[in-house]
């Protein structure tokens, strides 16, 4: 598999978020081409403002390999992490970020900051963006439509 084929399986659980209301977000851990974690946004449903999709993701993989450090780890999500979530991915230690659509009211790799270039930071990612980047964006799209056309028939 490639990276596409695996932000194609972040798409999925991007759409399984939306599906429950939430913003579309989807990640995936892999490690030595095996997905180890999985995770989708679920802030709303689970009342908890850190259940980003990567942070569940990073959890999951944890989890399954019973240490909170990750490396060698790889992490595709179809949105450009925030803040919390870079934090989250230098803590683990996750060795490469492939994200999908940029971000630009909270991304932290490239679009508003970059911290994963940071040269004061003690962890380094190397960081791949705008992988299925229209698709990705569409997704975030076509949700944030259909809740502004809701809410106008209200």
């Amino acid at each position: 598999m490639d990276d596409e084929d695996y932000m194609r399986l972040a798409l999925e659980l991007a759409r399984q978020a939306a599906d429950n209301g939430e913003v579309p977000v989807g990640a995936v851990v892999v490690k030595d081409g095996e997905v180890v974690g999985r995770g989708s946004n679920a802030p709303i449903s689970r009342h908890d403002p850190s259940a980003h999709a990567e942070m569940r993701a990073l959890r999951d993989a944890a989890e399954r390999l019973g240490n909170y450090r990750l490396p060698g780890c790889e992490l595709y999500v179809t949105l450009e992490p925030c803040a919390m979530c870079a934090g989250a991915i230098f803590h683990a230690r996750i060795s490469r970020v492939v994200f999908g659509a940029r971000d630009l009211k909270t991304g932290v790799a490239g679009s508003v900051l970059d911290l994963f270039a940071e040269t004061r930071l003690n962890h380094h990612a190397e960081v791949v963006g705008g992988v299925l980047a229209q698709e990705c964006g569409q997704t975030l799209s076509d949700f944030f439509a259909a809740r502004r056309a809701a809410q106008k028939a209200t």
